[in-house]
């Protein structure tokens, strides 16, 4: 049977003989449903109509992103580390040839995913490399295919290899995860945000919200708490969801500051919006 895929957020659901009747996480405040209607592709389909791409971002990180683009159109990273391959974050295409390249590369210790809108295929991922998927705990509402590979997580870290840790922010969802890499942005730190914190087109500011299509913002102290979670946490690069979506350098400081611009204009009077 196959396991369809839902054209909008690209989440596979579970094997079944028809298409599901709606995507719980389209049809939800945080994402959407299109004016068209509910549609599905599975994952043979979109590798006869697309392919992966690969590019290297620095030693030791690896982009691969679907192309043309798919659903959200995120891009997962291939992340070394001293226990093996993480991938961080996924997509929802993984063909034949993606499978032949990351197997050359030492294949996959791990899979994790920073929020739901990021699943995709997390499941044909895992059993191609025979990789467990850690997710936290906090969202395991939203998995759509459930699997032995799933290892939910609890509490605000997880340590997966020397250097690299999950951190649970919350925020964009109540689970949503960063990734710290100490040994990333040529040793001074690399943090991979997903959407959790995003990375915007003014590089020198990030920023945060509950739904990014539907524009409901996150409240003051949900951000502040982002905040404190990754204050102790040293890093120079942000690497947010899209390939061209990089902080590339002094990325604690833009972090910092966009927490205090986002508090002073969440708490704001409205008087800046009359200058």
């Amino acid at each position: 049977m196959p396991a369809f895929i839902c054209n909008t957020c690209g989440t596979q659901f579970w094997p079944s003989e028809r298409e599901p009747e709606r995507c719980p996480i389209c049809d939800e405040e945080r994402q959407y449903v299109p004016s068209s209607g509910q549609t599905w592709t599975t994952n043979e389909a979109l590798a006869r109509s697309r392919t992966n791409t690969f590019r290297q971002h620095e030693p030791g990180l690896i982009g691969i992103g679907t192309v043309p683009a798919f659903a959200i159109g995120q891009r997962a990273l291939l992340l070394k580390t001293d226990r093996g391959n993480v991938l961080w974050d996924c997509i929802s295409l993984l063909d034949a040839a993606t499978v032949e390249i990351v197997k050359g590369l030492g294949g996959l210790c791990g899979i994790a995913i920073s929020h739901p809108h990021y699943y995709g295929v997390m499941v044909e991922w895992a059993h191609a490399f025979a990789a467990p998927i850690h997710l936290h705990a906090s969202d395991r509402q939203w998995v759509m295919r459930p699997d032995p590979a799933i290892k939910f997580w609890d509490g605000d870290t997880l340590p997966l290899a020397s250097g690299v840790t999950l951190i649970r922010a919350g925020g964009h969802f109540a689970g949503g995860t960063v990734l710290h890499w100490a040994q990333g942005g040529g040793g001074r730190g690399a943090l991979l945000s997903g959407d959790i914190v995003q990375v915007i087109p003014d590089r020198k500011f990030v920023s945060f919200m509950r739904s990014y299509p539907n524009l409901i913002p996150l409240s003051a102290p949900a951000v502040e708490r982002i905040g404190a979670l990754l204050k102790p946490y040293p890093f120079n690069i942000i690497y947010g969801a899209w390939f061209d979506r990089i902080v590339p350098s002094d990325g604690k400081a833009v972090f910092e500051r966009s927490i205090a611009r986002y508090a002073a204009a969440i708490r704001g009077d409205g008087s800046a919006e009359l200058e």
